[in-house]
């Protein structure tokens, strides 16, 4: 995937050399010209690497769409007259296996308010996070596995 980026932008330059125009627009048109040419030589790889840019691009959607959801759940629950939530601390089972994967679930459960991850088990598969308000753990731990994690394995994977 590297190394179709790296010849991405080797088209590009080399598209702005015969033009002898090293301005912005052509630099882009050489760009897209490079991602049809790569479009065109896609037997040679089995997936393009935009494949993997649209995937991050999908991910740091999510992580901000949670953030805003998030946020504003927590905010409602603390600024009503009465604290009417139901903490818990729950044992998440994951399936991503790298270290990257988990520590990127990690981070992502701990920067949207309302959950924190408390203990990682030694072989990275078993987390135990507190969240703020839970009705059904199991709604919880769902949500978590057909959101981030979902979203983290195609990225990687």
């Amino acid at each position: 995937m590297a190394f179709q980026l790296l010849l991405n932008f080797m088209i590009a330059f080399l598209w702005m050399f015969l033009h002898n125009d090293w301005t912005g627009p052509r630099f882009v048109i050489g760009f897209l010209l490079g991602i049809l040419i790569l479009l065109g030589m896609r037997r040679f790889w089995p997936r393009l690497y935009l494949g993997k840019v649209w995937a991050i691009i999908k991910l740091i959607l999510l992580l901000l769409r949670e953030l805003v959801v998030s946020s504003y759940v927590v905010v409602k629950a603390v600024l009503r007259p009465e604290l009417n939530i139901r903490p818990a601390i729950l044992k998440y089972t994951t399936e991503l296996k790298s270290d990257w994967e988990v520590a990127t679930l990690i981070t992502m459960l701990c920067l949207t308010p309302g959950s924190v991850v408390l203990e990682v088990s030694d072989d990275n598969r078993t987390l135990y996070i507190h969240a703020m308000d839970v009705d059904d753990p199991a709604q919880f731990r769902a949500n978590i596995r057909d959101t981030f994690e979902r979203a983290i394995l195609e990225v990687t994977r």
